[in-house]
């Protein structure tokens, strides 16, 4: 894992980007322990209690679960959970921007599908 390049972003969004990625990605299953604070807080070079609140705000949510004494688990459930918010976020605020730009540069969707 490691931090987006979004320096406009407050650290604790970004290390949050940087969870949400690995649980989508696969790298965190539902059930699976996440790493302690301190050693988030380590691999990405962030304060430990910047990454505390960024996993209280997935507590908050219901994606993770905390054990006491035992650690930090990804909740049943947070991916799908998540996959359906990101992909939200990606129709209602990311596309638009996409396609409007896609309009300017004269791109069809067809070009891209042949790219891929």
């Amino acid at each position: 894992m490691t931090l987006r390049s979004a320096p406009d972003k407050p650290v604790y969004i970004r290390l949050r980007e940087v969870i949400t990625d690995a649980i989508l990605t696969g790298r965190f299953s539902d059930g699976d322990s996440l790493p302690s604070v301190r050693a988030l807080a380590a691999e990405e070079g962030a304060n430990p209690l910047t990454v505390a609140k960024a996993y209280q705000g997935f507590q908050d949510e219901g994606l993770v679960l905390v054990r006491r004494g035992i650690g930090m688990f990804v909740a049943p459930g947070a991916r799908a959970r998540l996959r359906e918010s990101e992909r939200e976020q990606f129709i209602k605020s990311d596309w638009p921007q996409i396609a409007e730009r896609m309009k300017r540069l004269g791109i069809e969707p067809a070009d891209l599908v042949a790219e891929v």
